[in-house]
């Protein structure tokens, strides 16, 4: 990334050398992440200098290790968890290190694994992939854990015969939707999008009730398809004000609404909006929680849909990102 608004650009830089605690990971798979998008735009823009490597779903493995890794050694497979932090505070302490300093995340207060290798420093970081693909596993740690964690978050609100709603059903939708049957395997699924085909795919993946929010009017069709209550969790994946209106209007009594989008909308709040329902957002996930994706994807209970990217790929697969237009999730694979 040389400047914002500017494409990528393919340079050679020079390859890192562990020393210490530090792994280096040589990169079977980097996801490309819609927040990245963000990030070249510049609507967030805290990149830390130009030229700089995004890339913070990353895969592969080790290539060689500095002096003081213990349980890892070069050629083994592994993930590596993105949510870097050098802050010695709470959040660190009780391992929610998403929260603690965005600025040092992978990708984007580091130099991240759009490249051909990866330091990562500290192996704390890693976690092995005990027979997971890594071209499969990268998307997984973003992708996968950002949904995982907003779907553990409606738990405590669902009960049997509960209705989740999830709005839209992109890269990490389609994910949600099968956390969602996994975790709350006696609700039912309302999926969300303006894609009749995003929206088959929901339904293949277990979704219950289609709405093509283009077509209809969703808190119409969810209140006719809940005799008027309403869901009792709603994911909003998207974020806009239109989306996040219709996150409050189909919230029932006492549901959860977690919003994960970050388009950039707002919503009016105010003691008459909801009958004690509790909007929430969520940020990224836990390593204990990555580990638990990971456990779910071998036990069979995921599947990831991947599109394989070269480097000269990328501007042009981005492209087709923004657009919508992207099957699953698109993974550079620098060997590809």
């Amino acid at each position: 990334m040389v400047g914002y608004g500017q494409p990528l650009q393919v340079r050679e830089v020079p390859v890192p050398e562990p020393r210490g605690d530090a792994v280096l990971v040589k990169i079977a798979g980097s996801g490309l992440c819609h927040s990245d998008l963000h990030l070249m735009d510049g609507a967030i823009p805290i990149v830390p200098s130009f030229p700089w490597t995004l890339g913070h779903e990353n895969a592969g493995w080790v290539q060689s290790i500095g002096e003081g890794v213990r349980g890892f050694s070069p050629g083994d497979p592994v993930v590596v968890y993105g949510g870097w932090s050098t802050q010695p505070d709470r959040f660190t302490w009780l391992g929610l290190e998403q929260l603690s300093d965005v600025t040092r995340w992978v990708g984007i207060g580091q130099p991240g694994g759009y490249a051909e290798y990866l330091l990562v420093p500290t192996s704390r970081y890693l976690l092995h992939l005990d027979g997971l693909h890594p071209v499969e596993a990268a998307p997984l740690v973003d992708a996968g854990l950002t949904p995982y964690r907003a779907v553990k978050k409606l738990v405590p609100s669902l009960y049997p015969g509960a209705t989740i709603a999830l709005i839209g059903i992109g890269g990490l939708g389609q994910y949600g939707v099968q956390y969602a049957r996994a975790l709350a395997p006696s609700s039912r699924i309302i999926a969300v999008d303006v894609s009749d085909e995003k929206l088959a795919l929901a339904q293949a993946l277990g979704a219950d009730v289609m709405i093509n929010s283009r077509e209809e009017d969703v808190v119409r069709q969810v209140k006719m398809s809940t005799d008027g209550e309403g869901a009792q969790g709603i994911i909003d994946f998207y974020g806009s004000d239109q989306t996040l209106a219709d996150s409050a209007g189909i919230a029932g009594r006492q549901a959860t609404v977690v919003v994960v989008g970050l388009a950039g909308g707002t919503l009016p709040f105010g003691a008459g909006l909801l009958n004690e329902a509790v909007f929430t957002t969520s940020s990224w996930g836990t390593q204990a929680e990555l580990g638990e994706v990971l456990t779910l994807a071998r036990q069979g209970v995921t599947a990831s849909r991947i599109q394989e990217v070269r480097f000269e790929q990328m501007n042009d697969v981005f492209a087709q990102l923004r657009q919508g237009q992207i099957d699953g999730r698109a993974v550079l694979v620098p060997s590809a």
